[in-house]
């Protein structure tokens, strides 16, 4: 009975202490830069007429959460003079932005002061979740290991700004740990609730799908008496197929909203290529192409080449042991998740946000075998925060 309190303690004190002491770190880097611009005048785009660190904090992309949790969204997509969408705020999904909005006409604040708090609270439920599910699949070395990679890592001040990362991870986190615990129906609930915060979740659909794969075959197994098969009740297995429809459907709703709305049918699309112009020009979708032609854009027929590289690596990666033994749910999502940048997403800047879900793959032995090699990769990641901050500030946003 003592264990099992201990257990439970430390999976709320450790990862929260984690948590904690990421925020001063990353609080430390994001205030330095901010002290800085403030001293040589510099700015940033967004709201400045009453420049603070909460502002500062809500910089770039959240401009346009700010637009929707205050006027909502546009029934009219802006156009250049061609005709072409320009980008607007149908490529930011409506939940970070609904719930600032509560905040705010419960408060009196201001979008960015609730944004921050709305973000930092989700950044600390993120890292909560995250210990959890490493826990139910792993150990609790590798489950603090995790959590501290993600919270001091690269990416980790996005733990804190305006953004709506903290809370698509917190709900994403929560989902594939009740998928671990096969409760079917919470997948589907937080499914839906981060298909709202952003996209992605189609992966968790094809999660529920190996899911329901491997316990077949499980099952199978065990009608045959063989070792390590378990029983799969016809129940089980219809909930399984309805949270993965319900996540699907609910991943591929927003742009049938932006649509309706709008009365454009390629409203959501045409939003989201209009940030590809100033990288590759003007550009007709096409799955699978983007990383290629960012690629041979910029780098020419060795940029092709690099991302097969890269892909093979990733590809390789989740080959290795130590990323199997964490279980087929968190594998199957984690390369789903790929799967998807792969297929829709230019890389850009943006990638490493873009990548935060696949968090807890951090728990694998290739980060976390050995005390010594773990730290090692803690002090890069805090060192690549540092460099983050600045260069994503000054030189192009997150």
């Amino acid at each position: 009975m003592t264990a099992v309190l201990e257990a439970r303690h430390s999976g709320w004190t450790t990862p929260l202490l984690l948590w904690l002491a990421s925020r001063i770190v990353s609080t430390v880097l994001l205030g330095s830069v901010y002290w800085l611009a403030t001293a040589n005048g510099w700015h940033f785009a967004s709201y400045r007429r009453d420049p603070s660190f909460a502002t500062f904090s809500g910089s770039w992309d959240a401009s346009f959460y700010r637009t929707i949790a205050e006027h909502g969204y546009p029934r009219d997509l802006p156009t250049d003079g061609d005709g072409h969408v320009l980008p607007n705020p149908w490529a930011f999904l409506p939940l970070f932005p609904g719930v600032v909005r509560v905040l705010m006409a419960l408060t009196g604040s201001s979008f960015w002061v609730a944004g921050l708090v709305v973000a930092t609270l989700c950044g600390a439920g993120a890292c909560v979740v995250l210990f959890r599910l490493v826990l139910a699949v792993a150990d609790a070395r590798r489950a603090r290991w995790a959590t501290a990679f993600f919270a001091f890592g690269a990416t980790g001040f996005l733990l804190q700004v305006a953004y709506a990362e903290s809370m698509f991870l917190v709900l994403l986190f929560g989902a594939l740990l009740a998928l671990v615990r096969r409760r079917y129906w919470l997948v589907a609930v937080l499914g839906v609730l981060a298909a709202a915060a952003r996209p992605g979740v189609l992966a968790l659909a094809v999660a529920l799908a190996v899911h329901l794969v491997v316990r077949e075959v499980a099952a199978r197994r065990a009608g045959g008496g063989r070792p390590g098969g378990e029983p799969f009740r016809w129940r089980d297995r219809g909930a399984v197929v309805a949270a993965g429809l319900v996540v699907a459907a609910a991943g591929l709703a927003w742009p049938v909203v932006a649509s309706a709305v709008t009365g454009r049918p390629d409203a959501y699309l045409e939003t989201e290529l209009s940030w590809w112009v100033g990288f590759v020009g003007r550009q007709h979708f096409a799955p699978l192409t983007p990383w290629f032609l960012m690629a041979g854009t910029w780098l020419g027929p060795a940029g092709i080449v690099l991302v097969v590289l890269v892909l093979a690596g990733a590809a390789w990666l989740s080959c290795r042991r130590g990323v199997r033994a964490l279980g087929p749910d968190v594998l199957g999502f984690a390369v789903a998740y790929v799967a998807y940048l792969v297929a829709v997403f230019l890389p850009q800047q943006s990638l490493p946000r873009l990548l935060m879900p696949v968090a807890p793959l951090l728990a694998a032995d290739t980060f976390t075998a050995t005390r010594r090699r773990a730290t090692g990769w803690l002090v890069v990641g805090v060192c690549l925060q540092a460099v983050a901050v600045v260069l994503l500030w000054f030189l192009g946003f997150p």
